[in-house]
């Protein structure tokens, strides 16, 4: 894309904030892309892009191959790729280099709010040497090791949490992270095994991650109430 490399326009773009949303999946668990499906008389997909695009300056949404966007307005639609690693790089490439910090967020987290999105970014912005911030949640269970469905230990559970997107990231950190491949579950695994340094901000146990039919009627209850 024909970027311009130097200038105001870079110095403004620096300070600027983009969010990736990422809607390519497929939805094998749950049965069909369920970022197309209804949430309080919205796609999932539409509540998570009019949030992102009430906290950050712009916003590149990535879809399944063959499919256009039909939302609110935009920066730029991509297609995905085969892994979520992939269509997070699909994304990168459509967001300006000049860019400093940029935020991935699932759109199956479809009731992660604004200030959930405000608080990544202000780690990421304030923190002196962060590279990443994530929301996280303590677990509340017991966790069990299990092998062959017998239980052979427990698990510590006081250092661990439960980690939710939107994640917020200094781009610089980012691109490297993945200029090196590789695939993981989420971006900060990456932007870690590159040596950067990601901090957990409390979460929000609103903010549910939609895999299932009865957790997408979980986030309609939730949305309602809220």
């Amino acid at each position: 894309m024909g970027w311009p490399s130097t200038g105001e326009g870079d110095r403004e773009r620096a300070e600027q904030v983009w969010a990736i949303v990422l809607a390519a999946g497929t939805g094998v668990r749950f049965g069909g892309v369920k970022q197309f499906t209804s949430l309080d008389g919205r796609r999932l997909v539409d509540v998570v892009v009019d949030t992102a695009v009430s906290v950050c300056d712009e916003v590149v949404v990535v879809l399944p191959a063959g499919m256009k966007w039909d939302g609110c307005p935009v920066a730029a639609m991509t297609e995905g790729g085969p892994t979520r690693e992939a269509s997070v790089r699909c994304g990168l490439a459509a967001v300006p280099p000049t860019v400093g910090v940029i935020v991935i967020h699932d759109a199956a987290h479809p009731l992660a709010s604004p200030q959930l999105f405000e608080a990544v970014i202000a780690a990421v912005r304030t923190g002196a040497g962060i590279d990443g911030a994530v929301p996280g949640l303590p677990l509340a269970e017991t966790l069990k090791r299990v092998d062959g469905g017998r239980s052979v230990a427990n698990v510590a559970r006081g250092d661990l949490v439960m980690v939710q997107t939107p994640h917020a990231f200094r781009a610089g950190a980012l691109r490297t992270a993945h200029a090196q491949g590789g695939d993981a579950t989420d971006d900060s695994v990456l932007v870690e095994a590159a040596g950067g340094t990601v901090v957990v901000v409390p979460g929000d146990p609103r903010n549910i991650h939609v895999t299932t039919p009865d957790e997408l009627e979980m986030a309609r209850r939730l949305a309602t109430a809220r």
